[in-house]
């Protein structure tokens, strides 16, 4: 990903991030280059909505197939091997209360950095569990589903707000660890994942009910 001057980096280079994990910044700004134009689908705001709700309904079937094919010992033990106490998702500080657009921003941020963490998980089962078909096809599934609703929160922040860049980071990349690491950073990300698409879906599905 090629940034452009002083670590801004618009919404259209966010949205190419679709397995490599990055660590970097972009800064929040305002103005008239928002890039709507063929951003927008029809009825994005139900598209938006049912996206959350699909991610939060899966989540859980999704962690928990991950700990059945990474075998022993996480399969009996993920209690303390996936214990998510070093995995740092964005702050989310908001709640039904919470002004529209700062829940935009912060739902823009957490799927960004959801789904640079789906990709480097994603690159890892398939290194180390390549026949696990059904596994993959979960991760792959659950990748386009976060790289649509980041298109759909990307159109709504540009619609409404103007806003075409967003402060976002990155997790950790698992590259040169062993497998078992991987394995653990894995389950400790989607641990946390199941936790927040939670409180992310209970804060953000009122906000997109229809009037």
């Amino acid at each position: 990903m090629r940034l452009i001057p002083a670590g801004v980096v618009p919404f259209v280079a966010l949205l190419l991030l679709q397995r490599r994990p990055v660590a970097g910044r972009a800064l929040l700004g305002t103005g008239a280059a928002c890039p709507t134009n063929g951003l927008c689908r029809a009825n994005v705001q139900e598209q938006t909505r049912r996206q959350v709700a699909l991610l939060n309904a899966t989540a859980q079937d999704l962690f928990s197939l991950y700990l059945k094919c990474q075998g022993e010992p996480f399969s009996s033990e993920s209690d303390r091997l996936c214990t998510p106490s070093g995995i740092f998702f964005p702050p989310f500080h908001v709640n039904r209360t919470t002004e529209r657009k700062e829940v935009m921003v912060a739902m823009y941020k957490l799927f960004a950095f959801l789904n640079a963490s789906l990709g480097n998980i994603t690159r890892d089962q398939e290194e180390l569990n390549p026949t696990a078909k059904e596994l993959l096809d979960r991760l792959h599934n659950t990748t386009k589903t976060t790289r649509g609703l980041i298109s759909n929160l990307t159109c709504l922040l540009c619609k409404h707000y103007n806003i075409f860049q967003v402060d976002v980071s990155y997790g950790e990349s698992s590259k040169g660890k062993s497998a078992f690491k991987k394995k653990q950073q894995g389950c400790q990300v989607l641990r946390k994942y199941v936790q927040v698409i939670a409180q992310a879906a209970r804060v953000l599905l009122p906000h997109l009910s229809p009037a």
